[in-house]
Formats: structure tokens, C-alpha cells, sequence
């Protein structure tokens, strides 16, 4: 591969120490005025000034840019996004269910795919996993799962199948069969790969468009140096080629049209060090995260298979999640996610021995009662949709108990947040099931239509 350019930072470095009178957006003008020595971060802060290019009309160092990120990822094309996965996911959907509204989507799905189904009046046609004991927010969904889901669903025409993988808690869907299974039906596979951007690096890539998804999103934030909100959307070399064209019309329809570029410049650096030492770095971090796994294999129980990702089942160690979360806390580790069974720590390369030595050492000094919590006693059921999600988003609501809900048909979405899974979507009948875990994740009302 040629060696990678950093044509967006380039420009953004030239400009900044042009002398140039700055007349235009944004009104910091390049300069500090808060006295806080952060110069150089306000130099870099532009807008679509000469020179600079348009995110979602890219011809010049944006989009030298994202081509070179097509290449490190391997796609048929690559974009950016200023706006997280978020961005990407309502582009995405947008780009495929054109001519019908339904789609079959995983049930551990984002909200920002709840949140496209209202603005678009989407159908979800809900695939339901094979939840991890204790939880609402993680399992399996398997090729078997899907192929059923696409019979059943096949009257609607379903636009696509929409999975999330990994999920929050580290769980890794098969998704070359799911993608054979789609492809069998004609049908595209859109993956969203928020949490696993890095996956395409690893020494055998599990990186979704390298599986045979079609499209999908990765949240370069996440688990790359990339400032909140950086994102890529691909494009794999199959039934959603022909996208590639008009993709940044979909994303322009929901995005900012003052996208930073700050975050732009940084997924223009990553490139470059995608490019260089970042794999053998994420093997080095993989190997110390599996390392520590080793160690403790005796006294924790852990979840998932991505391998950024510590997922601790808390329950077996007589602690909630949420009690394991405040002994991490004690010893100065932060983790990503606490409920009340699993509690999930993120890594990336950017973290340091220190960092890895402190989570051994608070691990290894939490005192457990060794007493076995049993887990939340609720079978999720399938709700059933009374109307679509944007019907019952717009109409007139109140706030009840969750406890007084039963049989009442939700307003909105709600969600576990994070990681932002649906416990009840917009339009459906809340039944027994659904109000224990509301209860379950401390969720004491909810609106729902008058």
C-alpha cells in the first residue's frame, strides 16, 4: 500500500499559521479568548472556507481522505461522519428501504435505529436474541434466527436485515452466516459495527464488511483515537454497491451542515496510524487484556468475545453490577457500563501498562461475599406493535407508573441507556414481562398514549 497522506490535517496546519484575517465562521476567529492556553485547538476549529472542502459534497482533501481510509479498511467505499454511528445508521436505512418501510432488525438494536424508524415511519420486524442470563441488553442472534425471521417477514418485503455487532457487552454475531443467509434471499445485510472499528486490524479480520456485511457503521471513537463523534460508514463490494453514489445525499439529510473538523482531522491522523504501528499495538493490548482474563479466570466470570472488552457477570461473585462498578471506582477505575449484572471495561491502544497494572490490582483486591446472586427473575416477552413507532411517537401521551402500565401502549422508546437497547419501543403494548424489567434496570415511568 502507498504511505498514507494526512490531507485534511495538512491543510488545517498550513491554514493556521497563514496570518490569514479570519471574516468567516466561526466566531472564536482561531483564537483562545478564554484565556484557558488552547490555542492550537481553536487554529483548527474551521468551516467549508476555500480550500477546505464539503463533508457531504467531498471532491478534494476530505474526500483524498476517506479514500484513504477505504483502502486501511478495505471497502468499496468509505465515509466519515461528524455525528457518530448515529449519523451512519439513519443514512444507511434510509439509503435501503426506499421502496418498503419494514425491515428485519435485531431486537439488542441502538436507539438511534428506534429513532430512525420514527423519522422515517420505519416497520421494525424484531429478531429477538438468546439473552445472557440476567440480561436485557445482550445475546445471540444466530443465521438460523434470521432465516426464520426473513420467512415470516417475507409478505412485508423486508429492505434489509439490520444486526448490531458486537453488542455493548462484547458479544460477536456470526455474521458470515448471517450474510450468507441474507444473500441466499437477495436480501442486504447492514451490520452495526459501532464498537468494533479496530476489528478490521486484528490478525484474522472480524470486521463485518470482511464477513459479507453490505453496508455498516463503526464509531471510530470508541476504541480508536479519535475524537467523540468521528465515524466511518462503509460500503462492502455487494448488493449495496450501487449506493455508494448517492449515500451522501442520505447523510446530508440528517446531518450538520457545520460538521467539525476537528473531528474530521482526526480520523484523517488515524489513518495514518492505521496504516503504521496500530496493529501491532492492538495485539500487544489484546494480549494484556487476555492476560488478565488468564489471571482471574478463577474469581470472575466473564462475557463476550471481543477482545477490547472486560465483561464481568457480577452475579456469581455474590456482588449487583452496580456494587462491582463502585469497587472498580475505589480503586480509580472508571468503567464503561454498569447494570445490574454485567459491569463492562473498555480498552484501546491508548491505554498504558499503568492503566492495565491498576484494573489487575483493583480486581484482584475486591472482597466478594462468594454468596451466588440469583438473577432477576423475568423472561423478556415479545411485546406486540399496536402502529408504528412514528404513529405513536406524534400522537398524545402522559406519564404513568411503570407499575400502572400494563396493557398500555407506549409513546416512545425506552431504552437501557447505555447501551441505549429497547425495553419497550414506541407503538407497542407493555405487558407483565416488560414492566419487570423496567423495574429491573430502575425505570419507574414511563409515557404512553392517552
Amino acid at each position: 500500500m502507498e504511505k498514507i497522506t494526512t490531507p485534511i490535517y495538512d491543510f488545517l496546519e498550513q491554514y493556521s499559521r497563514g496570518g490569514t484575517v479570519r471574516v468567516h465562521m466561526p466566531g472564536h476567529k482561531g483564537r483562545d479568548v478564554f484565556g484557558k492556553g488552547l490555542e492550537r485547538l481553536f487554529e483548527y476549529d474551521i468551516t467549508e472556507i476555500k480550500g477546505a472542502d464539503e463533508l457531504f459534497e467531498a471532491e478534494g482533501i476530505i474526500a483524498e481522505s476517506e479514500k484513504n481510509a477505504s483502502r486501511l479498511f478495505g471497502t468499496a467505499a468509505t465515509f466519515y461522519s461528524a455525528g457518530g454511528s448515529t449519523l451512519c445508521i439513519q443514512a444507511m436505512l434510509a439509503a435501503v428501504c426506499k421502496k418498503t418501510s419494514a425491515f428485519i432488525c435485531g431486537r439488542n438494536a441502538h436507539r438511534s435505529v428506534m429513532n430512525t424508524c420514527v423519522l422515517l415511519g420505519l416497520e421494525p420486524c424484531w429478531v429477538y436474541p438468546e439473552y445472557e442470563e440476567g440480561s436485557a441488553v445482550s445475546g445471540e442472534i444466530t443465521p438460523e434466527t434470521v432465516r426464520t425471521a426473513i420467512e415470516e417477514y417475507s409478505s412485508k418485503k423486508p429492505a434489509c436485515v439490520f444486526i448490531t455487532s458486537p453488542d455493548y457487552l462484547g458479544k460477536i454475531a456470526d455474521i458470515k452466516g448471517i450474510s450468507e443467509v441474507c444473500h441466499e434471499y437477495k436480501i442486504p445485510l447492514i451490520v452495526d459495527n459501532a464498537h468494533g472499528a479496530y476489528l478490521a486490524f486484528t490478525e484474522q479480520s472480524r470486521h463485518p464488511i470482511h464477513m459479507g456485511a453490505d453496508m455498516c457503521c463503526d464509531s471510530a471513537h470508541k476504541t480508536l483515537p479519535v475524537l467523540t463523534g468521528g465515524a466511518y460508514l462503509h460500503i462492502g463490494d455487494g448488493l449495496c454497491r450501487e449506493k455508494i453514489p448517492e449515500i451522501k445525499r442520505y447523510m446530508a439529510l440528517f446531518g450538520s451542515s457545520s460538521p467539525s473538523y476537528l473531528i474530521m482531522a482526526s480520523l484523517d491522523l488515524c489513518n495514518k496510524y492505521l496504516s503504521e504501528s496500530f496493529r501491532d499495538d492492538l495485539k500487544i493490548t489484546a494480549e494484556k487484556i487476555s492476560e488478565i482474563k488468564k489471571q482471574l479466570g478463577g474469581v470472575y466470570s466473564f462475557y463476550g468475545d471481543e477482545p477490547l472488552k472486560i465483561t464481568v457477570y457480577a452475579f456469581p461473585c455474590g456482588l449487583t453490577g452496580y456494587e462491582f462498578a463502585e469497587r472498580l471506582r475505589e480503586g480509580g477505575v472508571e468503567p464503561e457500563y454498569a447494570d445490574l449484572t454485567h459491569v463492562v471495561m473498555m480498552f484501546s491502544t491508548a491505554n498504558t501498562d499503568e492503566d492495565f497494572d491498576r484494573v489487575l490490582r483493583t480486581m484482584k483486591s475486591v472482597r466478594m461475599p462468594r454468596i451466588r446472586l440469583e438473577p432477576p427473575d423475568f423472561e423478556p416477552v415479545k411485546p406486540i406493535a399496536k402502529m408504528l413507532p412514528r404513529e405513536a411517537f406524534f400522537a398524545e401521551r402522559e406519564t404513568v407508573p411503570a407499575e400502572k402500565s400494563l396493557g398500555r401502549i407506549a409513546a416512545e422508546a425506552v431504552t437501557v441507556c447505555p447501551p441505549c437497547v429497547p425495553v419497550i419501543m414506541a407503538g407497542e403494548e407493555i405487558n407483565e414481562s416488560t414492566i419487570k424489567i423496567l423495574k429491573n434496570y430502575s425505570i419507574f415511568q414511563i409515557n404512553v398514549l392517552k
